[in-house]
């Protein structure tokens, strides 16, 4: 199986924050990839990975940032694959700051954002599974049972 989701991250340090996306991912019997590169440190790297993303299979890119924030929109400066933005809390200002320099992309560029640290990194692959869920049956039925298991509480 190819991964069919990219996790990107600018800082090793960022990815406790991201285990209950990677966790949900896995509940789901998505296949996915955690990479770890920064729009400030390695730009380059970005560019590279993220332009041939969708040739390589990926079909949904979930970006990582605290801070600046800057990564889930180079992200989307350099695909057409849907990128879900996860806001971080890894600065004085809580994670605000990232949410607005996320959410706020011009028209054009959208990152579809979450809600910011673990409920943000939960409902980032939850959307990556609706919108898999479009296309492969396997992931479809798998989403079904986990929207069918909320109504137990």
């Amino acid at each position: 199986h190819m991964p069919r989701v990219a996790i990107v991250t600018g800082s090793k340090s960022d990815l406790p924050a991201l285990e209950a996306c990677t966790q949900m991912l896995e509940q789901l019997g998505i296949e996915h990839e955690v990479h770890v590169m920064s729009a400030h440190r390695t730009p380059d790297r970005v560019r590279e990975f993220v332009s041939s993303a969708r040739d390589r299979g990926f079909e949904v890119i979930i970006a990582a940032a605290g801070g600046a924030a800057a990564l889930p929109g180079v992200c989307k400066a350099y695909t057409p694959l849907p990128v879900i933005g996860v806001p971080l809390a890894s600065s004085e200002l809580k994670g605000i700051d990232a949410l607005y320099s996320i959410v706020q992309m011009p028209p054009g560029m959208p990152v579809a954002t979450v809600a910011v640290g673990g409920w943000g990194a939960r409902n980032a692959a939850t959307l990556a599974a609706e919108i898999l869920a479009l296309k492969h049956d396997d992931v479809r039925k798998k989403y079904d049972e986990y929207r069918a298991s909320l109504k137990d509480g």
